[in-house]
């Protein structure tokens, strides 16, 4: 692990390294006229021309290439076969007219080359000299030619572009997967790393990825695009922030929620230091709004974790009841909210506890999903079921003798509580045991909690993924609605880091600490006092 905040960095190719956008502007338009002007000759559908901002950006820009072919005909209404991936660039396929575009593309760069931005060069010799790791996620398959020909190849850890997606069949932006695959190649966790994009596509991959900082390059001028996009912060090049600004980021602290339920602010708490917007740095209005805006004018649905937000943290899981009060509290949001529960327990457990009908469950972290009319399965987790199994035995064969300990027994993962433990005397010897079975199951993956180790699937699979799939299946967006989460818990920061930006995250704990949450409650009874100006609102 670094000795700074942050581990490592991705770059986006095109447009952030490289500045090889307008050859690809070019390329796409030279093949999108060509394409309708034909179409005018043939059938009289009036040629109208492919451009820069109304075609360009919105349907192309950072996209896989046939991805790129299909966002822009759909934005014409246009239906062409699909075809194949060897198809002749005189097919007029969506693989054709992708393959006449990298055929027009590789003729610009032989005739007129790439070149560098020298100020992010400068940046990643700085990141090179403090240890930091670099990688490259590019949707182009000519990524690695592109590097060959300004001999910067060297600069970056490792490469995940359009030839590597199509051998791993990684999904294109706007989701996450060539980011993600970048930073395990590396061993590095999206909680820890930033991500450089300049285009909308690629700033909603590094937010849906969780990545602790994403940061948009608007040489475009496309700032508030980037902002609504998902973007942390945006700049008009590298150089408009330094390593020491970025390295502070990952310090930031929530603000209080009733401090700040109808007053705005001008800036971000950075552990006690303050960060405003400049002329050089936009910050995303989101971090500067008063909450209370969250709640009004759009359509809310409110994601709630259970323990320690809904109930106060006990020694033992089965002590932790919701109370009348709290339950009375929760129907009366769902009389004008829709509301979700997103817990660490198994799905059931929770269900049963909270004891509400028509709410959604999310247990085990996400992995079991079930609502009114639909339910889900992570369906890569449930090979992980046998492992998860044997982890239990062998926890409560190992640790068996140390008294207070506690093995919470779940289908999709197991937690391993030492509330009651002596932890001087225990404590290591159950950090030995838990890192020895997970590290020797390729399958399972650790995470430390408020007095608990839990042992999950190693699947990119957590609260915040269970959101994006709810809000998906509810049909809702992060553009039309408000999303919102209450949370409390290591696990949680899952969450806040997908909504940090695009929704609202609400972090419960007794002391103000640094967190990808927006705003801060000390305890359950304020988020019941929440509950209550949420229910006042709406009445």
């Amino acid at each position: 692990m670094s000795k700074f905040n942050f581990d490592a960095v991705i770059f986006d190719l095109d447009g952030v390294i490289t500045d090889t956008a307008v050859l690809h502007v070019e390329s796409w338009k030279d093949t999108f006229d060509d394409f309708l002007k034909k179409r005018e000759t043939r059938g009289g559908e009036k040629f109208r021309e492919f451009t820069h901002k109304g075609d360009y950006l919105p349907y192309v820009d950072g996209k896989p290439r046939y991805e790129g072919v299909k966002g822009f005909l759909s934005s014409r209404g246009i239906e062409i076969p699909f075809g194949d991936l060897s198809d002749s660039s005189d097919s007029e396929t969506v693989c054709g007219l992708g393959n006449k575009k990298n055929e027009q593309f590789l003729e610009h760069l032989q005739s007129e080359g790439a070149e560098v931005f020298s100020s992010t060069i400068d940046f990643i010799k700085e990141l090179e000299s403090k240890e930091i790791k670099r990688g490259v996620a590019s949707s182009s398959k000519n990524c690695k030619g592109i590097l060959e020909s300004v001999g910067i190849t060297d600069m970056f850890q490792t490469r995940v572009d359009g030839v590597v997606s199509v051998e791993l069949d990684l999904n294109g932006k706007p989701e996450a997967d060539i980011f993600l695959k970048a930073a395990s190649n590396i061993g590095v966790e999206p909680s820890r790393a930033v991500v450089i994009e300049d285009a909308t596509s690629g700033v909603m991959a590094g937010r849906n990825g969780g990545f602790g900082l994403v940061i948009g390059i608007a040489r475009e001028g496309h700032v508030e695009d980037l902002l609504s996009s998902g973007a942390d912060i945006v700049v008009l090049d590298i150089s408009d922030i330094s390593f020491d600004w970025i390295n502070n980021w990952f310090k930031k602290r929530p603000r209080a929620l009733n401090a700040h339920w109808q007053e705005s602010d001008n800036s971000i708490d950075i552990d006690g230091e303050l960060l405003k917007s400049s002329s050089n740095i936009n910050i995303n209005p989101c971090y500067l709004s008063p909450a209370k805006d969250v709640f009004i004018d759009k359509r809310p649905i409110i994601f709630l974790d259970y323990d320690g937000t809904l109930t106060p943290i006990v020694d033992k899981p089965e002590l932790a009841v919701l109370s009348d009060d709290m339950r009375k509290m929760i129907e009366g949001l769902m009389e004008n909210y829709t509301v979700a529960i997103v817990s660490g327990r198994g799905r059931e457990n929770v269900e049963n506890l909270v004891g509400i009908e028509g709410i959604f469950y999310a247990g085990n972290h996400g992995f079991d999903i079930k609502g009114p009319d639909f339910s889900m399965t992570q369906p890569d987790a449930e090979r992980v079921i046998p492992v998860v199994k044997r982890a239990i035995d062998y926890f409560k064969d190992s640790l068996a003798s140390i008294e207070g300990l506690s093995i919470e027994e779940k289908k999709f993962s197991t937690a391993v509580h030492y509330r009651l433990v002596d932890e001087d005397k225990y404590f290591n010897i159950i950090k030995d045991e838990v890192e020895r079975f997970v590290d020797k199951e390729d399958s399972l993956r650790l995470m430390s909690g408020k007095k608990v180790f839990e042992i999950l699937p190693n699947i990119y699979w957590n609260k915040g993924c269970a959101i994006r799939w709810i809000v998906a299946a509810l049909k809702l967006s992060f553009k039309d609605d408000s999303i919102v989460y209450v949370g409390d818990d290591t696990t949680d920061e899952d969450a806040f880091r997908v909504l940090r930006s695009r929704g609202c995250g609400i972090l419960v704990a007794e002391e103000l600490t640094s967190s990808a949450a927006d705003f801060w409650v000390k305890d359950p009874q304020s988020v019941k006092e929440l509950f209550k100006k949420l229910i006042d609102i709406k009445s």
